[in-house]
């Protein structure tokens, strides 16, 4: 009896360790990184953007605009420029005013103003042949921003975070859930590219 209690004890213990050792090495990297087929320009980006958005609920009990945010690097033989891609997407059609209210949008970082100009709508702004981040829906809008470093640093060391897109009647943004993988993301982002 005392064997077979023994036994199990050791198996259960082996599965425990075992359980423990896949977790811990099936974390999933917070950056990822790629060369593009066709441009030959090596493509780094967080693996969580971050996820803003606005309630829209006076149009439909479950109306809201999402926008999606996440950087990137495109090296092409030691050049590097810095991005932010955004991902525009709605609950109802918001593709007809994403063009033009995103051409110039504002991200308030701990109450900082970062002003941005859209650099294209299409992957070959930045010179990708193949989308970098997974589009949050089939239908989202994306854009691209150029950017620095410190403008990138200043989003990931922030706390409060609100985009503001729109010039005639701006629409305000604000972190949909906890921002916790997003910005540990960003901060490894940085810790790589720079």
């Amino acid at each position: 009896m005392n064997d077979m209690l023994g036994s199990r004890t050791q198996f259960a213990c082996q599965v425990a360790i075992l359980l423990l050792l896949t977790a811990c090495s099936s974390s999933a990297p917070l950056t990822r990184q790629h060369l593009d087929p066709l441009t030959g320009a090596t493509i780094t980006r967080a693996s969580e953007p971050l996820v803003l958005y606005r309630d829209l609920s006076a149009k439909a009990a479950n109306a809201r605009e999402y926008v999606y945010l996440g950087p990137i690097e495109v090296n092409t033989m030691g050049v590097r420029k810095y991005y932010l891609w955004l991902g525009v997407w709605g609950t109802y059609d918001t593709r007809s005013d994403a063009i033009d209210d995103f051409e110039s949008v504002v991200i308030f970082a701990d109450g900082e103003p970062l002003s941005l100009s859209a650099s294209g709508w299409t992957l070959s702004t930045i010179g990708a042949s193949e989308p970098v981040y997974t589009p949050p829906v089939a239908g989202a809008t994306d854009a691209w921003y150029q950017v620095t470093v410190d403008q990138i640093r200043l989003i990931a060391e922030s706390r409060d975070i609100e985009l503001r897109a729109g010039t005639a009647v701006p629409r305000h943004y604000m972190p949909w859930e906890s921002t916790d993988a997003a910005s540990a993301s960003l901060v490894e982002f940085l810790r790589q590219v720079y």
